[in-house]
């Protein structure tokens, strides 16, 4: 049967529960999808990110396992990839998470955490014990930038790892899920012409959701987010939603985004028709028994990672 729009499918919901998938910063990228959802009159809308920070917050590579983190409120489920952050959470040096900041922000807040490195089936466990936690009816899975539906070729390609581990969790899921693309090319990887392509392949597939409308009101609670949580990504995507268009600067010069319309959407997907699809990291990773598992499939594929970079940043500065 085919599904409603998300439009309709949020506005059925009592609680949602939105991710940001990608690690860092998507965690405020979430919170727009989340104030979007509460003017469609949802009672409530949690946020929640990974225990991936980038690295000039935490130098260690990969993300952080739960064990590592101090100040959590609490686990969830078996405890392995799944726990409430509040504003006092910190990782191993003292380090800040993002969902730290966004707890601060929202005044003390649960904010959920996510550990990717069981693996795709824990994290589903988790995320449906996070569900049954809040009593969500629907888990929103929400990338920043669009590299959630790579295949794995496109030459700007930086960081597939964490949103091919999440996305993949969704088939393992027993809480209805919801994928969302904001902020399309905002993260200097894909292009918005390559997502445009791997959207109109989801498309095709039967998983257009439509979009979620953005009301001003929600671009100006996640702006005001952005004096606590340090992001690049999501605050270009807001900047696209502002109507501002033009090349812009990020990760210190490294990278341009190109700011344009389709940047400031919420862009929703079946999670599981992405993945028959476009997004075919995804597919490839779906029964990885861990991160580094996934890992090594992508990188038996010729994909390199986030995970590569940041471990040959952390070999070249070690003394």
């Amino acid at each position: 049967m085919e599904r409603r729009r998300a439009k309709e499918e949020v506005a059925a919901a009592s609680r949602v529960l939105v991710v940001g998938i990608g690690g860092g910063g998507d965690v405020a990228g979430a919170l727009a999808a989340a104030e979007s959802a509460r003017a469609l009159g949802v009672t409530d809308a949690i946020v929640g990110g990974l225990t991936w920070e980038r690295r000039p917050v935490d130098p260690l590579p990969g993300p952080r396992l739960l064990d590592e983190i101090e100040g959590l409120v609490e686990r969830l489920g078996d405890g392995t990839s799944a726990a409430i952050a509040g504003p006092d959470t910190t990782g191993p040096g003292g380090f800040r998470f993002c969902e730290a900041d966004m707890s601060a922000f929202l005044d003390g807040a649960p904010v959920l955490l996510v550990d990717p490195n069981p693996g795709p089936r824990a994290i589903a466990a988790g995320l449906d014990a996070a569900a049954r936690h809040f009593t969500a009816d629907m888990v929103i899975l929400l990338d920043v930038g669009g590299d959630v539906l790579t295949h794995g070729t496109e030459p700007g390609l930086a960081s597939p790892l964490a949103d091919a581990t999440v996305l993949a969790a969704a088939l393992h899921m027993a809480t209805p899920t919801l994928g969302i693309v904001f902020g399309t090319g905002c993260d200097g990887e894909l292009t918005p012409a390559e997502v445009a392509e791997r959207l109109d392949e989801v498309a095709a597939a039967g998983g257009d959701l439509g979009d979620l409308p953005l009301p001003d009101a929600a671009i100006a609670r996640t702006e005001a987010s952005l004096a606590h949580v340090t992001t690049e990504a999501s605050a270009m995507a807001l900047r696209c939603a502002r109507g501002e268009t033009g090349d812009v600067p990020i990760r210190q010069g490294r990278r341009t985004v190109p700011l344009t319309p389709a940047g400031g959407r919420l862009i929703c997907f079946d999670p599981k028709l992405a993945i028959a699809s476009a997004a075919r990291l995804a597919a490839a990773v779906a029964d990885a028994s861990s991160l580094e598992d996934a890992q090594q499939i992508l990188t038996a594929l010729g994909v390199r990672t986030e995970l590569d970079y940041e471990r040959d940043a952390a070999a070249q500065s070690a003394p």
